[in-house]
């Protein structure tokens, strides 16, 4: 099974730009994935799916996505806001006034989460949606899980960006999935970066954005002295494709732009290809 990733879209930044920069940008993302081989068999958006939470901004994203040869699905992130989204996406399954929803594949389960506050950058997750969480792995424990969101349950390093290991909502998350042998991993975004680790017994990947990147630079961060350091950068437009071998769940990010090749697998190369194959068993 492929899953495509996609996340921290914002679209809107430059409100009623025909040529915005961020449109440019899932444009030349959206290209690459319409035309992959093979197709992925999804594509999740996990949230900032726009910039500013107006209607209009949700509308071109409708638009931008429309005709992929695979479904989309949908996560919330800081910058959206539910009722405008809901709007544009009536097929968006909520509950109890969340975006929280199941996903039913042959291959695995997955389970897409609501970590947002209105008004607030971090992320959120309240008694009610962790237990609507709780009820659906209870009701699937055999079943294989991967759990979708758009804030990271970590801490990054990127002093800016960080989520406290300490806040509530990230204890309450852990809360939830702690001891489920069948939860294969944790995808989300936010962060602007490829980043992955451990946390809860779980590896947690977060996808690079299609926007410009958060720039890297682990220093702390004073709030009271801007010290000029580089927040945000151009860095190519990017996202993830998580490939699950029935075992494993293997994540790979990919930049969308042009890349110089070295090597082709030609005449050339086909007695190194022959020869690494016949290494393998079976």
């Amino acid at each position: 099974m492929l899953i495509a990733q996609i996340t921290d879209i914002h679209l809107g930044f430059e409100p009623d730009s025909p040529g915005e920069f961020n449109r440019q940008r899932l444009d030349r993302v959206v290209a690459e994935l319409r035309t992959m081989i093979p197709q992925p068999d999804m594509l999740l958006a996990t949230g900032d799916l726009i910039d500013r939470g107006d209607r209009g901004s949700y509308e071109r994203l409708s638009e931008a996505l429309s005709g992929l040869p695979f479904p989309v699905y949908y996560a919330l992130g800081n910058h959206d806001e539910r009722a405008n989204f809901a709007a544009v996406f009536p097929e968006a399954q909520f509950n109890s006034g969340f975006l929280q929803y199941a996903i039913e594949t042959p291959a695995m389960r997955l389970l897409v989460l609501d970590t947002l506050e209105e008004g607030r950058h971090g992320g959120a997750f309240c008694e009610e949606r962790a237990a609507w969480l709780t009820a659906e792995l209870d009701a699937k424990p055999e079943r294989r899980t991967l759990i979708v969101q758009h804030h990271p349950p970590i801490e990054v390093g990127i002093a800016w960006m960080n989520t406290d290991p300490a806040e509530p909502w990230t204890m309450r998350l852990a809360e939830c999935l702690r001891g489920r042998t069948n939860v294969i991993g944790l995808v989300c975004g936010h962060i602007h970066r490829a980043v992955t680790t451990h946390w809860e017994d779980l590896v947690v990947a977060t996808c690079p954005s299609t926007a410009p990147q958060v720039a890297l630079d682990l220093r702390p961060i004073d709030p009271d002295v801007p010290d000029q350091r580089p927040l945000i950068v151009a860095d190519p437009p990017a996202y993830a494709l998580h490939w699950f071998n029935g075992r494993e769940l293997v994540t790979h990010w990919q930049t969308a732009e042009d890349h110089t090749v070295l090597a082709r697998y030609d005449a050339n190369l086909q007695g190194m290809i022959q020869h690494m194959l016949a290494e393998r068993p079976g």
